[in-house]
């Protein structure tokens, strides 16, 4: 579904991507880890065409998005999660979520979306006419990945889902991230500095060090894996 071979990109003189080559098959979880500064959200703006590529290529369902702008591959159904949420905080839960589907014309396939994202988080039916900016961190982040599904995503890439949350609250997104993958086969692409969360669901991963993919394996194989282990997974 989606494969990127030598991508760079850069901010300014900085190189943040050196050469990056992945792939993420349709249907699979693929996390991708490693530490603060490695590039792994710089991965996914290269992809939605936020921060675009200035070499290699990018290919979505066999067609290249490299230099699209990010309108136009969100309309192929490539759609970002960001770090930090980003809600419109003056706005309600309903108006975020209706901003979700904001390219989309089929009303009775949005009432039906609606009415499964609030299955999935029922906190966010509650809270549907309160103001974004004022819901809890775990609430603001349900928000964020439930206005994505609303724009019926073919490939959701999410960015740091459980930064900044509670345990019990962090269980909860991954649990439904599970079930999103599982029950509407839907692709995602998860990076994720919290390793261990991230392999446990993932059926692949990639390690990213200093711009540069470093290893691939099954997800099961790269939690044995000694290196792994020591650097990213306390053991």
């Amino acid at each position: 579904m989606l494969e990127l071979r030598n991508v760079q990109t850069y901010y300014g003189g900085i190189q943040a991507l050196k050469g990056v080559s992945l792939r993420v098959a349709e249907g699979e979880i693929i996390s991708l880890i490693g530490a603060n500064g490695a590039g792994k959200t710089t991965t996914l703006m290269s992809i939605s065409g936020v921060v675009p590529p200035k070499a290699g290529s990018i290919t979505f369902c066999g067609d290249p998005i490299q230099g699209m702008p990010p309108d136009r591959i969100v309309s192929l159904g490539v759609i970002q999660v960001p770090e930090g949420r980003r809600i419109f905080p003056h706005l309600s839960v309903l108006e975020n979520l209706d901003l979700g589907g904001f390219l989309r014309r089929d009303k009775d396939g949005i009432k039906q979306d609606l009415d499964h994202v609030f299955g999935l988080f029922p906190i966010l039916q509650e809270r549907r006419n309160q103001a974004g900016g004022t819901l809890s961190g775990g609430e603001q982040q349900m928000l964020a990945i439930s206005r994505a599904l609303m724009a019926r995503p073919k490939l959701l890439l999410l960015d740091e889902p459980s930064l900044g949350l509670a345990p019990l609250i962090v269980q909860r997104i991954f649990q439904v991230i599970q079930r999103i993958n599982r029950e509407e086969n839907t692709t995602i692409f998860l990076v994720e500095q919290n390793a261990n969360l991230a392999l446990r669901i993932a059926h692949r991963g990639y390690v990213m060090e200093n711009g540069v993919i470093t290893l691939e394996d099954t997800a099961a194989n790269l939690m044995v894996n000694d290196a792994v282990k020591k650097a990213y997974l306390g053991l």
